[in-house]
């Protein structure tokens, strides 16, 4: 018979609470934390998607469109002819080895001296041709692509300094050399080739692999860094969606595991593909040296490059907890990133470490697709992989040792609770029965 007075209903016992470290994820006593953790990791990846479409895209339409207009200058033409064009169509062939060598990264900068320059110096003395066009004695390879800070700060300022210290130092010594072997008319040469005298040889520039896709800079080297954001806002949001189903203490450790990876794995997914979109919507050219699959390449590289920067700090959570991992956060950041501003050659010799550094082949591989860089996408994939098993290594290990601590400390209460209820029932002359505690862990 019922306990309950007469004319009032019994009210059912609440669900008892499972014990911790007990349960799995899909286990019907979890059905409502599944629901909270799902609901919690959905809104969560999706504010961050928000925050891709809404605060990265003003970077990215920064870039876009670089230089929005023109600054004024004065394009003046004092040769009037049509020679240099043609002999540097007439040479392409011969020269598609240099740039073949760029593309390939067996040399950051060539210098050709161009077939015939001095029959056509000496000619122009012995015969004063008023075309003559001295830059089309040398011509400057590089490869912008590769690295546009090292072409841009490093590499072209200094060769074309040297080159200009080599072509004034030329125009005083090269009349006189020509003179003692071939008959000069100096007057005549002054009066219709000047420039024979002045600047009888100078270069031109071929830069094989432009940077010609402005916004690409964010995903060559800034976009790097909103990549790892990106990853520590999943893994925030992930330890929120764990506290607040209560997934931290109800599941097994292995189930517990299993759920922040896949975690990782299935968020990130969206969020880079988001993030890959992005680059899409403003118009970066992804077919260069892949046609039509570059995109999905390109998405793949983002996909596994925030997986292997962030798993490295989902590994560290228990250790480090939310309180300290911003301050691993910052050196992560500095790491990866003292390693893709300039080329590693030129930097001191303890910064090798960056040719396995997750940014640097994230960009290399980056440059592959959206430039036609070299092709070292096997290479590239390979150290972000190894990052990622590394990673998963170290997540399972410390996850093993944080929950048989907790475990400890767990039953640690209980025994201190059971010893308090002994007391207060040999106190009150009560007896009880004892629990039995039972943890699949």
């Amino acid at each position: 018979m019922s306990d309950a007075p007469v004319g009032e209903t019994a009210t059912p016992p609440a669900p008892a609470e499972p014990q911790p470290f007990s349960t799995l994820v899909f286990d019907k006593e979890n059905a409502a934390a599944l629901g909270t953790y799902v609901k919690v990791m959905t809104l969560g990846s999706t504010l961050i998607i928000l925050a891709i479409l809404s605060t990265l895209s003003i970077y990215w339409g920064a870039l876009w469109k670089t230089p929005t207009r023109n600054l004024g200058g004065w394009v003046v033409d004092f040769d009037g002819g049509l020679v240099g064009q043609a002999v540097v169509q007439g040479l392409v062939n011969g020269t598609n080895t240099l740039k073949t060598a760029l593309r390939e990264h067996h040399t950051w900068v060539a210098v050709a001296i161009n077939p015939g320059s001095t029959d056509r110096l000496r000619a122009s003395y012995s015969s004063p041709n008023a075309t003559y066009n001295g830059t089309d004695a040398m011509t400057m390879y590089g490869n912008e692509g590769r690295n546009e800070n090292a072409y841009r700060l490093i590499i072209r300022p200094s060769v074309e300094q040297a080159l200009q210290t080599i072509e004034t130092s030329f125009a005083t010594t090269a009349l006189p050399l020509f003179a003692a072997s071939t008959e000069v008319d100096i007057p005549s040469v002054i009066a219709t080739s000047p420039q024979t005298i002045v600047k009888p040889i100078g270069h031109k520039l071929d830069n094989v692999a432009p940077f010609n896709i402005p916004v690409a800079s964010a995903v060559t080297f800034v976009g790097l860094i909103y990549v790892l954001i990106l990853s520590s806002f999943v893994i925030m949001t992930a330890h929120g969606a764990r506290e607040a189903s209560g997934f931290e203490r109800r599941l097994t450790t292995r189930s517990l595991t299993v759920t922040r990876l896949a975690t990782h794995f299935i968020a990130e997914l969206f969020i880079s593909l988001v993030y890959s979109l992005l680059s899409l919507a403003f118009q970066v050219d992804f077919s260069r040296k892949f046609g039509a699959a570059g995109f999905f390449i390109f998405w793949m590289v983002n996909y596994v490059g925030m997986l292997s920067v962030g798993l490295v700090l989902e590994s560290l959570m228990p250790v480090l907890t939310p309180r300290f991992i911003s301050y691993f956060l910052i050196f992560w950041v500095i790491f990866n990133v003292s390693v893709c501003i300039q080329p590693i050659e030129v930097l001191p010799s303890i910064y090798r470490y960056g040719y396995a550094a997750p940014f640097y082949n994230i960009s290399r591989a980056m440059r592959c697709v959206v430039f036609a860089d070299k092709n070292m996408l096997g290479l590239n994939f390979g150290v972000l992989f190894a990052w990622m098993i590394v990673a998963i290594v170290v997540l399972v290990v410390i996850q093993l040792v944080a929950r048989r601590r907790a475990v400890r400390a767990y039953r640690r209460q209980i025994r201190s609770r059971n010893r308090k209820r002994g007391e207060e029932k040999r106190i009150s002359g009560g007896s009880g029965d004892r629990r039995n505690e039972e943890y699949r862990v």
